[in-house]
């Protein structure tokens, strides 16, 4: 890439990342807290990090159930700053139980003897400094060795990427959960197979963003047993080590975890992005489809090595089926859309040779993918301009292509690691 053209293009990524940012701290925050001072609804600490943190200390520190009614309370008065109340139909529906798996304090136990507001400002660091080395992890994975001024671009991006930044601001775990399996996709493209077992196995604290991957190494793994052993070893080995040590800390957690969630999907009353624009009845049925078809891609790419662009993609190929039938449409969870994206970028990069039907339909990914950025700039530029009943109107301009998205990358993250599909990205560097 000529120094101009870099120049240029890290500029405007500059600008783009820095608009979001703007966007999320002056134009949406303010929104939110009128619109709570208008309607009566708590505002708290606002971070989902503290139901998982407050379930820790008491469960580590005071032997407490984290599952139990008076946790809940205790979380709400944090999060929210007060109890929610049932007969306010203004009050938030979302009653921040705790829904993660009991080993999810393994992780967060070294957090447990210090004040919140610390830990929150750690945690948020570790969740920008995530960003971008979760690209050049990402990079490893699909084995494109990129030029440093087109991989620094990329990192820019993703620090200013909507879901990426939304998932920051509210201290998701989900980043932190893309960042363990970017990594563990890493070591498996490095020959460490036991490592990336191991990372797998933490990411579950997140079931339904992990398990999807896990089924599909599984299979993957058992296909070649002598040669990837290692990879099933770490994973069950550390897998068993965080059930006996969820047992040991809390006996019967299975069942209450199992209630947790039940009771997370009736007040959240959260479904896929396939079920909410298609309705439930056809968005169920889409999401069986996409399931067997994508087993039908990825049982012929079952033996493929792990140091192949080819495993790259049908790996990312998973997780952009996890984003299109998981449970939840929240914008944060396409954080596990960027090694798709990145797939798609090294393809036109490198001038791979594709159908006219997708050429025009990367297009309108394209055009997807930016919008954000488009809708933040166009906000932060007419930022003085806008008031609060003009900003009531506008702020949900960046959130318009959040459900179109994941769709059209999963169907084109289909159609790119077909086996007999278009042609495979080259395995050597992509020439510029």
């Amino acid at each position: 890439m000529k120094r101009s053209r870099f120049a240029l293009t890290f500029a405007l990524a500059v600008v783009a990342s820095a608009s979001t940012w703007f966007y999320m701290n002056h134009v949406l925050r303010p929104q939110q807290i009128a619109d709570a001072a208008a309607h009566n609804i708590p505002r708290g600490n606002l971070s989902d990090l503290y139901p998982r943190w407050l379930g820790t200390r008491e469960l580590l520190l005071r032997g407490r159930n984290p599952y139990s009614a008076e946790i809940t309370r205790a979380i709400q008065q944090g999060y929210y700053g007060r109890q929610l109340d049932p007969s306010r139909p203004d009050d938030p529906k979302d009653e921040q139980g705790f829904a993660y798996p009991p080993y999810v304090v393994f992780l967060l136990a070294p957090t447990t003897c210090l004040p919140f507001a610390g830990v929150q400002i750690g945690f948020r660091w570790l969740l920008i400094a995530l960003a971008p080395i979760t690209v050049l992890l990402w990079l490893r994975v699909l084995r494109w060795k990129a030029p440093c001024g087109t991989a620094l671009i990329l990192a820019v991006l993703a620090a200013g990427w909507l879901p990426m930044v939304q998932g920051i601001k509210l201290q998701q775990l989900s980043l932190l959960v893309a960042g363990l399996i970017a990594a563990c996709g890493a070591c498996l493209a490095g020959g460490w197979s036991a490592c990336a077992g191991m990372l797998l196995a933490l990411a579950t604290i997140k079931p339904q963003l992990a398990w999807p991957l896990v089924l599909w190494l599984l299979v993957w793994a058992a296909r070649d047993w002598r040669a990837r052993r290692k990879f099933i070893i770490g994973f069950g080995l550390t897998m068993w080590l965080l059930l006996v040590g969820s047992a040991w800390l809390l006996p019967g957690w299975p069942r209450m975890f199992v209630h947790a969630i039940a009771d997370y999907h009736r007040y959240t009353q959260n479904q896929s992005v396939l079920a909410w624009m298609f309705g439930g009845i056809i968005g169920r049925i889409l999401e069986v489809l996409s399931v067997l078809v994508c087993a039908l891609c990825l049982w012929r790419m079952r033996s493929e090595a792990a140091n192949t662009a080819a495993f790259g993609r049908a790996f990312a190929l998973v997780l952009a089926l996890t984003v299109v039938i998981v449970p939840m449409f929240a914008p944060y969870n396409q954080v596990l859309l960027v090694p798709v994206i990145i797939a798609f970028v090294w393809s036109e990069i490198s001038r791979e040779p594709v159908l006219p039907a997708i050429r025009l339909a990367r297009m309108v990914v394209a055009v997807l993918l930016l919008w954000p950025w488009f809708a933040t700039i166009a906000l932060s530029a007419i930022y003085i301009w806008l008031t609060p009943g003009l900003r009531g109107k506008l702020w949900p301009m960046p959130f318009y292509s959040n459900f179109m998205l994941p769709i059209l990358v999963f169907g084109l993250a289909l159609l790119h690691a077909w086996p007999s599909g278009p042609p495979n990205l080259r395995e050597n560097a992509a020439r510029e």
